[in-house]
């Protein structure tokens, strides 16, 4: 498929401006910095307003040298019948931002293992209460380290979240070999799975007591006074006004992709119901099934708010002088656990999306035509995680040498990313653009 820029960015990208915006270091470039933050504003603008590809909203933030160094919003978190009764994005609205909820989790799961709750290499059914064996290979445990990996030869095909009248137990018994791979053992072979998320949410609750969305406020949250969670039943009246509505403009029941057609809600829209508890939560065991409050994709949050998380990683686990994480744990979650083999026989790469993995974030290279590079002509070696759901499409990724950074939310897609393929990656081509308009706009940007 023919691959190409359109609009403003197009002309930006191509044109004089950027040139003076990537400055080599040391260089005296000459452009102000107001003028170059309005070229990274109408670059990623254009990107919003694309006729062809449009995107209904959109929060960045980038951090350079450790500092937040641009933040901006385009587009609409409720879109009304007239442009007049839409509501912009705000740097305080809250997305519900797919799988890096997954790395967050991750960041309270850690907090455990730090209090010895939890050790990466015990059979998880020692937590859990019940055996969960590869019924192919029952020899071998299943264990957080493989579950965080994605190395744990659980699979999404029987399902990956259920209501509080399911638990585990009677999910895996009745799920047979639906929930398990046949032919690769557990701890060695990638094959990216949502599953493995509710599990490990289970195994939190099951070590503390503490219902998942609580806990996560509780370890991780609320340390840094940030707005969100894991339940938006449980949001503040200004929260629950301030979250966006997720958007594609598909039709929901023959799935068509009509980029001229109207944006048509899919989750999220509070403006038209208020968010309501889960069903069935008044009988909720706590332990039996975490799936409930999606530790997998469920975490509603802001730019900013992932901001100060970056932040925090970046300053060896520190925040407004509290330390959240020892710089042991961030080490330990990201080393890398598993790498794709030259001849991808150890794994799923997905083209070659993914090909590293720490625990509970991806790790991406900068060589090009690998598939999981992030920007556009240059190396950013970073780790992190991406998202995509419901017209949600996020990345959080950041560069612990340099300290650097970046975070992306868009908040609904308007054409069909199958049909807009990334030119350099495996990502749709809209994410390379906002990723390497940020990265050329700020990160390479040292003066």
């Amino acid at each position: 498929m023919k691959k190409t820029m359109t609009g403003l960015f197009g002309l930006l990208l191509l044109g004089g401006i950027w040139p003076a915006m990537a400055a080599a270091p040391g260089s005296s470039a000459s452009t102000s910095v107001p003028e170059k933050q309005r070229a990274l504003d109408a670059a990623l603008s254009a990107i919003v307003d694309d006729a062809a590809h449009p995107l209904a909203s959109l929060s960045v933030l980038a951090i350079r040298q450790g500092k937040v160094s641009y933040q901006k919003q385009f587009g609409y978190r409720h879109l009304g019948a007239t442009p007049a009764d839409s509501l912009p994005v705000t740097p305080a609205t809250l997305f519900r931002i797919a799988s890096i909820s997954k790395m967050m989790t991750t960041l309270g799961l850690m907090r455990l293992l730090e209090q010895g709750k939890l050790s990466l290499d015990q059979d998880v059914g020692i937590y859990l209460g019940f055996s969960l064996r590869n019924p192919h290979f029952p020899q071998q445990a299943v264990t957080l380290r493989s579950l965080l990996s994605h190395t744990s030869s659980l699979r999404d095909a029987g399902g990956y979240s259920w209501g509080p009248e399911r638990s585990l137990r009677d999910v895996f018994t009745a799920g047979g070999d639906a929930m398990w791979d046949r032919a690769k053992t557990p701890g060695h072979y990638f094959t990216y799975a949502n599953l493995n998320w509710g599990v490990i949410g289970t195994v939190m609750e099951k070590v503390t007591g503490e219902r998942f969305d609580l806990l996560m406020q509780r370890l991780l949250l609320d340390p840094m006074g940030l707005r969100g969670g894991y339940n938006p039943a449980a949001f503040s009246a200004d929260e629950v006004a301030n979250t966006a509505t997720l958007y594609r403009k598909r039709t929901l029941d023959t799935e068509v992709w009509q980029p001229q057609g109207p944006w048509i809600a899919q989750v999220d829209d509070f403006h038209a119901r208020a968010p309501a508890a889960p069903a069935g939560l008044d009988r909720y065991v706590i332990g039996n099934n975490a799936t409930v409050f999606s530790p997998t994709g469920g975490l509603r949050i802001s730019a900013a708010g992932l901001g100060t998380v970056m932040q925090m990683l970046l300053d060896s686990g520190r925040y407004q002088g509290k330390q959240i994480l020892q710089p042991a744990s961030i080490a330990l979650m990201f080393g890398r656990q598993w790498q794709l083999a030259p001849d991808g026989s150890n794994g799923d790469s997905e083209r070659g999306l993914f090909r590293a993995w720490g625990l509970g974030n991806q790790q991406f290279d900068t060589v090009a035509g690998q598939g999981n590079r992030l920007v556009e002509g240059a190396s950013f070696q970073a780790v992190g995680h991406l998202g995509e759901a419901y017209g949600l499409v996020s990345a959080f990724v950041l560069d612990f040498k340099n300290k650097h950074g970046m975070v992306a939310l868009v908040g609904g897609t308007g054409s069909d990313p199958e049909r807009y393929p990334g030119s350099y990656s495996a990502m749709a081509r809209s994410e390379e653009l906002i990723l390497t308009a940020l990265y050329r706009g700020v990160i390479a940007n040292i003066q």
